[in-house]
Formats: C-alpha cells, structure tokens, sequence
C-alpha cells in the first residue's frame, strides 16, 4: 500500500471512529439536520486509486461537519457487489445513498427499489437515468476539452496519438464524447490506436496494453489517457520501453501521488485538468443533505477543473494535493450545493 493510500484509509477510519460522537443536531438547520443522527450510505464501484481513496475523505469529512452517520461501502470493482451493497443500505433504513460510480444496467432497478422506499438518492459519475437522482459531475466534457486545448498547445493539430478509453462509465463516455468532436474538427490528428481496461489493478493492466500498442506504432508522440490510472500505466509503460523522452501524456484526475508521477525527472506526464477529489466527496454529501432536507438540488451539481500542466506544478514547489490547494485557492473548494445552514468542509 502507498503512504498516500495509507494516509487516506487512515483518515477515513479516525473520521469513522469519530462520527458517532458527533452526530448531534445543527442549530437552525431544517429537519431531520436539527436533531442529528441521519444515516447515510456511500456506496463506491471503484475503491482503488488515490482518486476515490481521497473522495471518500472528503465525504467523510463533510459528513463530519454535518454530524452524518456515513457508512462507506467499497464495491471492489465488482457490479453485482455494489448493487448488494445497495441492497443492504436499503434493508438498514439509511435516509441517503451515495452512489459513487458503477455500471447503470445493473444498477438503475436497485436504485429505484431505493426511491420508491423513500430513500434519497444521489449519483456520482454514473448516469442511473432517473429524474429524482440528482447527478453529481465533475465537468467531464471540460476536463477532456482542457486536456486536449493543452496537447494543441503544445504539440500543434496535426499529431499520431494513442487513446485510452472503456466505454460504460458516465465519465469516461463523456470525455469520449469531446475525444471524437476533437478529433473530428481537427483531422490532421490520428487515432493510431485504442486500448483500456478497468479492473482492480487498472494501472498495471493498461500498462501492458500501451507496451504493446506503443511497440506496434513507434510514430505515437502524445496519449491521450482521460483518467489518471490511465496516464499512470502508460507512463509506466513508456519509461519501461525508454521513449519517456519522445512521448506526452494527457490526462484527468489528480492526487498526491499523481503530481509525484507527474514533476518527477524526464516524466512525459505533462498534464492533467482535475477537480479536487476531496471536493467532489463534500459536494456529493452535500447535495444528498439538501435533497434529504427537502430543498432544492437540481438534476445536474457539476464542478468545474482546473488545468495543471507539469511546468505549473514544478515552477510553483506542489509536491502534495494539500500544497495545490494552498496555493491555487480555488482547486480547495466549490459553492457547488451549498446553504446557510450548511458547514463546508475544510480540505
């Protein structure tokens, strides 16, 4: 396990030992929040990378500062899991769920066993079709649009590039959408290959696909790899075949460990266009609170990225996601969903 990994599950285990101290009500907040003690489940598809280790601190975090009984369900990457998981928040009276990521077809009639209980429903990143869900966003199209205007800044629009891509997941099918517009306005760029997987060891997986790929095509000179277990497996995959030097790669998501990868010597991760996944975590259980107050969210809470190109991160000293949020104030928060009664979380 990563010192990072084993910051995050640390900090997700003294919130959890923490809650139940805590979970008292909020003076002048509307009902069930003025008395406490509101049950709510985050129920996670995807529980590997520094990605969703940090978004469930952050849940935690904002959970805290409502006095939320948060109970985290990791789904291990497994679909029929996670929808037993749902299953078991629903069987526990929970007044909330979270669903953080997953697969809609196995998904989209467990959730709405939840919303004919009475349970209030949010999703993460997963399009579960459903008017009474509100979705939780990161700008997915604005995460690849930026990543894309930074490849033409540097490298022009006229490139060989290799693509990382698994359909069925809300954002990465949103990010491909901006993918085939790009390259449709652009044609001097060629697709030369496209390759991806997501599975428990993600990383390691696309790591051997983009050997093969950058092997069969020695003309690719940039990837675009939208998700940053992606990028981290290429990258890994070019240093192993030593053309770090003639590559860059482009990608979404950021951590701790990601900017590690990214300033590091001779590292042809050049970029990435993230939102501060602690920040993605407080947004979704604060849009859940307001939806379990009765107030209004809106079908679609979205928070905007920002650029981090491997010059910005290297000419500014940022060696931590904390460091970036320190100084790039606006990567730390978001007025995504937020009310007067409500206490954002620090991050």
């Amino acid at each position: 396990m990563s010192r990072v990994r084993l910051k995050a599950l640390l900090s997700v285990l003294a919130l959890t030992s923490t809650l139940a101290a805590t979970a008292q009500g909020i003076p002048g907040a509307p009902a069930p929040f003025d008395k406490g003690g509101v049950k709510v489940a985050l129920v996670a598809y995807l529980s590997a990378g520094d990605f969703y280790q940090a978004y469930q601190v952050g849940a935690q975090q904002q959970a805290k500062a409502l006095g939320i009984d948060l109970r985290v369900y990791p789904g291990r990457q497994d679909a029929a899991e996670q929808r037993t998981q749902i299953e078991q928040a629903i069987n526990q009276k929970v007044q909330g769920i979270i669903v953080d990521h997953g697969l809609p077809e196995a998904l989209k009639d467990v959730v709405q066993k939840a919303v004919d209980a009475g349970i209030k429903v949010v999703a993460f990143d997963v399009n579960l079709d459903n008017a009474k869900v509100p979705q939780i966003e990161q700008s997915d199209h604005a995460l690849a649009r930026q990543a894309l205007e930074q490849a033409v800044a540097d490298n022009g629009r006229s490139f060989k590039a290799g693509y990382v891509y698994v359909a069925g997941f809300a954002p990465l099918d949103r990010r491909n959408e901006v993918w085939t517009e790009f390259k449709a306005k652009n044609p001097a760029v060629t697709e030369k290959v496209r390759f991806g997987v997501v599975n428990a060891t993600t990383a390691a997986s696309v790591a051997d696909q983009a050997k093969a790929a950058l092997r069969a095509n020695p003309d690719i000179s940039v990837v675009f790899a939208p998700y940053d277990e992606f990028a981290r497996g290429v990258k890994l995959a070019a240093q192993e075949l030593g053309i770090s030097k003639k590559l860059r790669i482009y990608s979404a998501d950021v951590s701790t460990a990601d900017i590690q990868e990214i300033i590091e010597a001779n590292s042809p991760w050049v970029a990435t266009v993230a939102t501060n996944p602690a920040v993605v975590g407080a947004v979704s259980v604060r849009a859940l609170a307001l939806s379990i107050a009765g107030q209004e969210v809106g079908r679609r809470v979205v928070i905007e990225p920002t650029v981090l190109t491997q010059k910005q991160l290297r000419d500014a000293g940022v060696k931590t996601v904390e460091e970036l949020s320190t100084k790039l104030p606006a990567f730390g928060q978001s007025k995504a969903a937020t009310a007067l009664w409500i206490k954002n979380a620090a991050h």
